[in-house]
């Protein structure tokens, strides 16, 4: 498994994204337990989570208690698996997503996610989503301060912008470690803030980089240039996608969501799948 960086920390070139395995369609307790173990078995050592992922206000943390869970139960040292999780997000049970960037709940939040976590310190702390109700410098001081309690190790933010990645680097400096966006072939929204990060080296983590949950499954019958380039080498359009996404910069870490050993399985093995400099020209025209 090729090896990247977040912050102090070098962490497999491929995560695990942890919300298939909490929210709506999730499967059973069994199988994501079994999900999480084949991603160790493949090297991973970087698990993404976050308190929100669940589907209501009863079962806040549900994503955490579970990856916690799997890592007990693993038989074999996972001291080095950096677990990545998030606050400032919430599901009052509806199915709608909500936003709380008050800095009094962003590290109460914290403290939480640290105790399901079974955890003194978070290796990686994210601030999950702005929140329009609050200003931004304040959430982000709430992660300064729990970086001065210890409560945390590493700060990142997710869903941010060039602007805002500039506010938390104000604010935090050399403690930010890392952005999280959406970015697939499909959603390339984020690609300045990728870019950005690059040239800043901080670690840019694509999340729902195949697409997202409903559209994963379609990458091969959506994206034909995948496809065509998976058949001619023998690997899987799943392959493909993420190490074109590795390709883009030595900084993108993409964290694909999983709820099947196989799946997982099949997106670990792209981090030693290299696309040649023809592949990549081709892929980048077909998507401009």
């Amino acid at each position: 498994m090729q090896k990247r960086s977040i912050g102090s920390r070098e962490v497999s070139a491929i995560g695990l994204g942890g919300m298939p395995m909490s929210i709506e369609g999730r499967p059973d307790r069994q199988r994501s337990i079994a999900t999480i173990h084949a991603a160790l078995d493949a090297g991973v050592t970087l698990i993404d989570t976050a308190d929100a992922y669940c589907l209501g206000a009863d079962e806040v943390g549900h994503n955490e208690v579970l990856i916690a869970e799997a890592l007990r139960s693993y038989g074999a040292d996972t001291s080095h698996v950096l677990v990545a999780t998030k606050g400032g997000h919430l599901r009052p049970g509806d199915g709608s997503w909500q936003q709380n960037g008050d800095p009094a709940y962003l590290r109460s939040a914290a403290a939480a996610s640290a105790a399901r976590l079974g955890v003194e310190s978070i290796g990686l702390y994210q601030f999950h989503r702005p929140d329009p109700k609050v200003p931004y410098a304040e959430s982000i001081g709430a992660l300064a301060d729990l970086l001065d309690a210890g409560l945390i190790q590493m700060a990142g933010i997710s869903n941010a912008s060039v602007a805002q990645i500039d506010i938390a680097r104000g604010i935090l400096g050399e403690d930010l470690v890392s952005v999280q966006n959406q970015f697939s072939p499909q959603h390339t929204d984020s690609f300045a803030e990728l870019e950005y990060c690059a040239s800043l080296g901080l670690a840019f983590l694509p999340w729902s980089p195949l697409g997202g949950i409903r559209r994963a499954g379609q990458v091969g019958a959506t994206q034909s240039v995948m496809s065509e380039i998976a058949n001619a080498r023998g690997v899987t359009p799943y392959q493909v996608v993420l190490a074109w996404e590795l390709a883009l910069a030595p900084q993108v870490i993409p964290i694909p969501g999983a709820s099947r050993p196989e799946s997982i399985a099949d997106s670990a093995l792209s981090s030693d799948f290299v696309l040649d400099e023809a592949e990549l020209v081709r892929i980048n025209n077909y998507l401009a």
